[in-house]
């Protein structure tokens, strides 16, 4: 989709070719019962342009970005690390939500030390691919890139 889609709500950037990320937008996918969640690639066209726009790294992805309404995409409206992470569980509700919830209680300088040493590794463990895998097709629409 264009970077003028009607798409609303939600966008959540991930690293396209990392085995860890893919790995959790589908839990992310499964447990986003309500449809809020859309995703993109970080290698994507439309990323690319999000991250210009905002000043943001277009080169370095070891951070989730997580634009939480695309309509407003040109304001400068962004969580980056485990912010994304823990907003993206929130949004999902239901078991995800609790665990959000949880997880920022924790100290973000702590949960991003932590997000950092993932980070560094995830290729290592969970493997790099060379293009992001097919979603199933119940949840293309959610795709934007």
């Amino acid at each position: 989709m264009s970077a003028s889609s009607p798409i609303t709500g939600p966008v959540l950037f991930f690293d396209g070719e990392c085995g860890l990320c893919n790995r959790s937008v589908r839990f992310l996918l499964r447990m986003d019962r309500n449809g809020r969640l859309h995703f993109a690639p970080l290698q994507s066209d439309l990323a690319q342009a999000y991250l210009r726009r905002h000043g943001l790294p277009t080169e370095d992805f070891d951070s989730m970005v997580l634009v939480p309404a695309w309509e407003r995409r040109d304001r400068a409206e962004y969580a980056l690390r485990t912010n994304a992470t823990v907003a993206a569980l929130k949004l999902c509700g239901g078991f995800a939500q609790g665990l959000g919830t949880m997880l920022g209680w924790v100290p973000s300088a702590w949960r991003d030390a932590v997000y950092k040493i993932v980070a560094r590794w995830r290729y290592r463990i969970w493997g790099k691919w060379q293009t992001c895998p097919l979603p199933k097709p119940e949840w293309t629409r959610r795709f934007i890139a």
